[in-house]
């Protein structure tokens, strides 16, 4: 009888550890979302902050390894120096929802912009995990911003201007990004 319940106990294991490490790191894009970076490279990104932005597509690097696409994820190395911006080809108006995954290493403190407002990631911000995934929402309705860690609000704001693109800036420290999308 013994062995009979060991035997079953392992089959379920067998069972549903399948199914659990399927849905461990997959990610499903949410309705009216659309992805803004493909997780293989820069396609739809540019350089950002100077007189001629430079296109990025097909493109896994830009300002000499300081950006980086590495296994779905957009990698800033902190060992290349520069402080460097990529931006969006697209701009993006009134009312837009931003969402990304962010994991945050040591020293971080790199920032995001949308509509002439900045928010730091560092450490320190409300709600964000240190060396783990964490999910920022950008949401602009209208004039108004807010941002959200982990489904918490971080702070809110005005916006400035009808739009713009969005912007990521290497400044210091690692970080992690993955599943930019965003929903207008």
């Amino acid at each position: 009888m013994r062995l009979c319940s060991v035997v079953f106990f392992l089959l379920g294991l067998g069972l549903l550890l399948p199914t659990s490490l399927l849905s461990a790191g997959e990610f499903k894009l949410e309705p009216g979302f659309k992805l803004l970076f493909n997780g293989k490279d820069f396609d739809g990104w540019q350089t950002a902050k100077s007189k001629k932005p430079e296109s990025l597509d097909d493109k896994t690097e830009a300002f000499k390894g300081r950006f980086k696409v590495e296994k779905g994820s957009i990698v800033i190395d902190y060992t290349v120096k520069g402080d460097s911006y990529i931006e969006t080809k697209q701009e993006f108006g009134k009312d837009v929802h931003i969402k990304l995954d962010f994991k945050p290493g040591a020293g971080c403190n790199n920032d995001f912009f949308l509509r002439g407002s900045k928010f730091d990631i560092t450490p320190k911000v409300k709600g964000v995990k240190d060396g783990e995934w964490n999910t920022l929402d950008i949401i602009v309705t209208g004039d108004k911003i807010e941002h959200k860690i982990n489904g918490e609000s971080a702070r809110k704001g005005d916006v400035k201007g009808k739009s713009s693109t969005f912007m990521i800036r290497a400044e210091f420290g690692v970080i992690e990004i993955k599943n930019i999308r965003a929903k207008e």
